[in-house]
């Protein structure tokens, strides 16, 4: 791919509100959402169902207009100067709408006719496992296949800006992590992404910054070692604590649990916890089943949030800018 440099933030969010109906039957879907990715970077956009990730992404797409707030891509309105950040930008949504009698590569040639300059099919197919699929019709192809063409399409044009709606939906394992990589090597190329996801582990693998929406607002903001840092590490095994000393005298113990028969022990250390655990059951003879320890997560804050067991903090400073070129 080939790259060039875009100067400052490939996309800033000010102050988005979006609202849906008007009057007593107003919704407000987005409330006073402020988002900033610079070049180089994956921003990932996580929330519940009805948080209002995807109603702020269209208006990112230039799908919508804000009810109120700012919204710049590359330096552009992305509903005025629409055509030029189109051409620029690569969207995935969350489902497609190709025609089901084309095969995968009369869809990208189709796609790429209507770009200034498409990168070569064949490069596309192969980036996304498809080369072996170019001559099946999009009707026959599998969930994943279909997602790993919507993927091709969404890169064809060597975007500097990527923005990606639950892109590896429907994927197995192995095109997953083939997805990760591509967008890795995105980043590396200078583009910025900004993606929505359900899978946290997504997330932690290629974001270098999380947000965190819910009822419309980004709630936690900041790089997924941040967001963790004041979460409790947890220590599980199956069964009761019978022969074991008092849990919650164990070092840095903040929380002991039982439910459906697992244990679970909640750590400001976890190498101080799980060292005195088990140095407890060896001299008691005692058995672990099902022992698991695990470091604070993303996904216990993004739990903690969902639940309302979190307050919503305030939003973590923005870092200094990175230099750097965007693909393209």
């Amino acid at each position: 791919m080939s790259t060039r440099t875009s100067p400052g933030p490939h996309i800033e969010v000010r102050g988005l509100h979006r609202s849906y109906g008007s009057g007593a039957d107003a919704f407000e879907a987005v409330r006073g959402v402020d988002l900033v990715v610079e070049p180089g970077t994956v921003v990932a956009l996580l929330g519940t169902n009805g948080a209002g990730k995807t109603s702020a992404l269209e208006v990112v797409e230039g799908l919508a207009p804000p009810s109120s707030g700012e919204v710049r891509v590359l330096g552009l309105d992305p509903v005025a100067d629409r055509a030029e950040v189109r051409r620029r930008t690569g969207v995935l949504l969350q489902t497609s709408g190709f025609p089901a009698d084309l095969t995968v590569a009369e869809t990208l040639r189709m796609w790429a006719a209507t770009m200034t300059a498409p990168r070569p099919v064949a490069d596309a197919l192969a980036d996304l496992d498809l080369a072996g699929r170019a001559d099946v019709r999009v009707r026959a192809l599998s969930g994943g296949e279909l997602r790993r063409l919507d993927l091709a399409c969404t890169l064809l044009g060597e975007p500097e800006v990527v923005l990606l709606d639950e892109p590896t939906t429907g994927l197995d394992p192995e095109s997953r992590r083939r997805v990760w990589e591509l967008v890795a090597g995105l980043r590396d190329r200078g583009c910025s992404v900004l993606l929505t996801t359900h899978h946290l582990e997504e997330a932690e693998e290629l974001a270098d910054r999380v947000a965190i929406m819910h009822a419309g607002r980004i709630v936690r903001e900041g790089t997924p070692a941040e967001l963790g840092a004041d979460r409790p590490a947890t220590i599980r095994f199956e069964g009761a604590a019978a022969g074991l000393p008092d849990l919650a005298g164990l070092p840095a113990v903040a929380r002991v649990g039982t439910d459906h028969g697992t244990t679970t022990l909640e750590s400001r250390d976890l190498q101080a916890t799980l060292t005195a655990l088990l140095t407890a059951a060896a001299d008691r003879d005692v058995r672990l089943p099902g022992l698991e320890a695990r470091s604070a997560s993303l996904e216990s804050v993004f739990l903690a949030i969902a639940s309302g067991e979190e307050p919503a903090a305030a939003p973590t400073p923005e870092p200094a800018r990175p230099t750097g070129g965007a693909a393209r």
